[in-house]
């Protein structure tokens, strides 16, 4: 890997859904993909696939294209999930409760190895095999000694906050977080925020200013 230059986030997004999209068409009996088939199911343009991979280095044969297979296991190698992952969640709401029961996330190679909650009625409930939700008094040291690496919150706005600092003080430096809230954490520490809202807020916006009265985006 060329690690002289920084990647831009929107590559790590793409190649993302490159690596989903061979994975279908591992599953659909194709050995070699092209550029151009790749780029299309991708919905972006062929010379895009070029530049996203050639920032790690040389894939596939002018000509002739990827080969499935290899490119998959070499991107998973680039977005380090040819491994498996532990998780901690905070908040086993109904968001945290639909995250839980995701499984994707397992089929992934991402796995919930804890799970908290400060409702009375929720904490000692299993909520699968081998997992038990536990009062957020106890998420140091769970979290410690389950090995936890990667943290989710899935908390009203006004907890977040409080549990990233948590997740913090217990040497977890990538949060996930659901909360509908802006955390702030040291720069040591990666967040990615997923806020359903602003989503719903830039399909408004499309709704409105893109699409024609024929319902097709505007040129």
């Amino acid at each position: 890997m060329r690690k002289s230059r920084k990647i831009p986030k929107a590559t790590i997004t793409r190649i993302s859904r490159y690596c989903r999209q061979l994975e279908f068409l591992e599953f659909d009996g194709y050995r070699m993909v092209s550029s151009e088939k790749l780029a299309w199911s991708c919905q972006v343009n062929p010379a895009q696939v070029r530049k996203d991979l050639g920032y790690f280095g040389e894939f596939g044969v002018r000509g002739v294209g990827y080969d499935v297979r290899e490119l998959m296991r070499e991107i998973k190698k680039i977005l380090a999930v040819n491994r498996d992952w532990n998780m901690g969640i905070v908040g086993v709401g109904n968001l945290g409760s639909a995250i839980l029961n995701n499984q994707n996330f397992p089929d992934r190679g991402f796995f919930f190895v804890a799970a908290f909650d400060n409702d009375p009625q929720k904490i000692g409930r299993t909520v699968f095999p081998g997992l038990e939700i536990k009062p957020i008094e106890e998420l140091a040291t769970t979290v410690i000694n389950s090995e936890v690496e990667i943290g989710v919150i899935a908390t009203p706005a006004s907890q977040a906050q409080r549990i990233a600092e948590l997740f913090l003080e217990a040497n977890v430096n990538a949060i996930l977080n659901f909360s509908p809230t802006q955390i702030i954490v040291h720069d040591y520490c990666l967040v990615e925020n997923i806020d359903f809202t602003i989503k719903l807020d830039v399909l408004t916006y499309k709704l409105k200013h893109e699409l024609n009265h024929n319902g097709r985006v505007q040129g």
